[in-house]
C-alpha cells in the first residue's frame, strides 16, 4: 500500500510543479490502480479477510523464537562456518551490531502487523467511505484484532524496550520522520488495554483452529504482568484459565510436538503453518506459508533408510550441552528437547542413518521438537515445513501462574507448588520429584523448571532478563546493555530514533 501512496504523492507534486494554480482534488486513485484503499472494508467478508492478513506476519516471526535460545545458554548458533548466517552468530557471541539483518526484519515484521491491525480499528465504526458495516460477531473478530497488536507489541517491547507507540491509525510514508520512542510502561499500558479489550469480547473456542480465544488472551495478559512484576494482578488472570478446565497436559510430552499433536489439549496459542503452497523466494526466506526455523534446525547431510522419519537440515540453533546437563535422570522432556543422533542413530541401526557432524559450535543435540520429517513439507522444501509453533502451552500457564502466586504480596507457596509439581510429576511420572520448598528457594525452582519445560521454545533470553539472572548465566553478557537488543540503524538513520545504551 505505501507504493499507492507513493505515487499518488509524486503525481500529485509533478502537476502541482507545471500548473501551479489548478486544484486537483477531483483526482480517481482508480485512474491509475483496479484496487485501491477506497475499495477496502465495504462487507463483511472485507472485513474477515482483513483480519487473516493480520494474522500473517505471526507466521514472519519465526527468527524471534530462534533468537531468544541462540541469545541464552539454551543453544548456540552451529551451522557451517563461523560466518554462517552471521547475524546469530553475533546475537550468540554478543558482537551484534544495529545493522544486524535478522533483528532488522523482525522489527519491520511487527511492525507490519501493527499497522495491519490499526488500519482495522482506524475503520472499525466507518470505513474510507464513511459507511458503517454491521455484522453479527463483529466484536469478537476486533478482540482478535487486539490480541494481535498486543502481542505484536509485546515482541518490540521485549525485545528493543521503548519504542514507537502508535495505536489510532496506520501509518503512511509521510510519518517515518515524525516517529519517537515511547517508554516502556505506556507500550505495557497499550498492550494491557488491548487484551483487556479482547478478553472482553472474545469466545473461549474458536471453530478455527489457530484463531485467538479468550484464555490465549487471558494467558499473555497473564504474562506481560509477569513481565511488569504485577504479580498480584496476574493471579487471578492464570486463575481464570486454569479452573475453566479447558486445558490439561499431555501425558506424552514428545507428542505435543508432531503434525498429530497441533492444537491439541494443552494447546492454549499457536501459530499456525502450512505446507499447501510452493514458495521459492529465497530473498523473503520467512515470508512464505511454512516455518522456516524448521529446516534451521534439521541435522545436516542426514540420511537412512526410507522408514527413518527425519529430513536433513543445517544445524543451527543446537542445544546447548549445558541446557541437556540441567535435566535429571527421568525426565522424558530431555530425549525431544536435546535430540542425540548419534544415540538415535545407535538405537535404530536398521535405519542406516548417516549425518555430518555440526560443522561450527557442535554440540552433539538438535531441537527435536522442531525437526524437520518427511512428509511435512512442499514446494520449495526448505521453506514450506509445516509445523506450528506453540506459543503458549497449559503447561507454561501452570508455571507462570506458580510463579505469581510464589511472587504475589501475600505468597501462596502451596498454591505455587501444586502448579509446580503438576508439570514435573508429567515430567517424571511420579510424585517422587515434587519441589517442597518455598519462599526464595521455591522462587529459583520454578525458573529453573521453565528452562526445563520450555527449552527450545524461545522464551529462555527474555527469562533470564526479566528475572535478573542474564549476568551470572551468559558469557559476553554486558549488564547495562545486552538486557535489549540494538534499535535497527536504518531506524536511526530514517526515522531519527535514539540508539540503545552501548550500541
Amino acid at each position: 500500500m505505501n507504493r499507492i501512496y507513493i505515487k499518488t504523492l509524486s503525481l500529485v507534486v509533478l502537476i502541482t510543479a507545471l500548473t501551479s494554480c489548478k486544484k486537483f482534488v477531483d483526482y480517481n486513485p482508480h485512474e491509475d490502480f483496479v484496487t485501491t484503499e477506497q475499495d477496502y472494508l465495504k462487507s463483511e467478508s472485507d472485513y474477515r479477510n482483513m483480519v487473516i492478513s493480520a494474522y500473517s506476519p505471526l507466521q514472519w516471526l519465526n527468527q524471534e523464537y530462534v533468537v531468544a535460545d541462540i541469545a541464552s545458554d539454551n543453544s548456540v548458533a552451529g551451522g557451517e562456518s563461523a560466518s554462517d548466517v552471521l547475524p546469530l552468530q553475533q546475537i550468540d557471541d554478543f558482537t551484534l551490531t544495529p545493522i544486524n539483518s535478522t533483528l532488522t526484519d523482525l522489527w519491520q515484521v511487527a511492525y507490519e502487523g501493527i499497522n495491519r491491525a490499526n488500519y482495522l480499528t482506524q475503520y472499525k465504526n466507518t470505513n474510507l467511505a464513511g459507511q458503517t458495516i454491521s455484522f453479527a460477531g463483529k466484536d469478537a473478530l476486533y478482540g482478535e484484532v487486539y490480541f494481535l497488536r498486543a502481542y505484536y507489541y509485546f515482541q518490540l517491547v521485549r525485545m528493543f524496550g521503548d519504542v514507537p507507540l502508535f495505536a489510532d491509525k496506520r501509518l503512511g510514508v509521510s510519518d517515518s520522520r515524525s516517529l519517537k520512542r515511547s517508554p516502556v510502561a505506556d507500550v505495557y499500558k497499550q498492550i494491557e488495554a488491548d487484551l483487556t479489550a479482547a478478553i472482553s469480547v472474545l469466545p473461549t473456542v474458536q471453530v478455527q483452529k489457530g484463531r485467538i480465544t479468550k484464555y490465549a488472551a487471558q494467558a499473555l495478559l497473564g504474562k506481560v504482568y509477569l513481565y511488569e512484576n504485577k504479580f498480584d494482578a496476574a493471579v487471578p488472570v492464570f486463575e481464570g484459565i486454569i479452573t475453566s478446565g479447558a486445558f490439561s497436559l499431555v501425558t506424552d510430552y514428545a507428542s505435543m510436538f508432531l503434525l498429530a499433536g497441533e492444537n491439541g489439549p494443552e494447546s492454549v496459542f499457536e501459530i499456525q503453518y502450512t505446507n499447501g503452497s510452493p514458495y521459492y523466494n529465497w530473498g523473503g526466506a520467512t515470508r512464505g506459508q511454512g516455518n522456516y526455523a524448521v529446516q534451521q534446525n534439521g541435522v545436516r547431510g542426514l540420511n537412512g533408510s526410507a522408514a527413518m522419519p527425519y529430513s536433513a537440515g543445517w544445524s543451527t540453533n543446537l542445544p546447548s550441552q549445558n541446557l541437556a546437563a540441567a535435566y535429571s535422570a527421568g525426565d522424558q522432556r530431555k530425549a525431544i528437547t536435546t535430540f542425540d543422533i548419534e544415540a538415535y542413530k545407535n538405537n535404530n541401526p536398521a535405519l542406516t542413518v548417516t549425518y555430518q557432524v555440526a560443522p561450527y559450535k557442535n554440540t552433539g543435540f538438535y531441537n527435536g521438537k522442531y525437526l524437520p520429517r518427511k512428509g511435512e513439507t512442499s514446494g520449495q522444501i526448505e521453506l514450506n515445513y509445516d509445523n506450528n509453533f506453540r506459543v503458549i502451552r497449559y503447561a507454561e500457564v501452570l508455571l507462570m501462574a506458580a510463579e505469581a502466586n510464589n511472587r504475589a504480596t501475600a505468597p501462596n507457596d502451596v498454591k505455587a507448588q501444586g502448579y509446580l509439581n503438576q508439570v514435573r510429576q508429567r515430567a517424571f511420572g511420579d510424585n517422587l520429584h515434587n519441589v517442597t520448598s518455598t519462599g526464595a528457594t521455591l522462587k529459583q525452582a520454578i525458573w529453573d523448571e521453565r528452562r526445563l519445560e520450555l527449552g527450545m521454545e524461545g522464551d529462555r533470553f527474555f527469562d533470564l532478563v526479566r528475572t535478573g539472572q542474564a549476568a551470572t548465566k551468559l558469557t559476553g553478557f554486558k549488564t547495562g546493555k545486552h538486557e535489549l537488543f540494538p534499535i535497527p540503524q536504518t531506524e536511526v538513520d530514517i526515522s531519527g530514533l535514539t540508539q540503545n545504551p552501548g550500541y
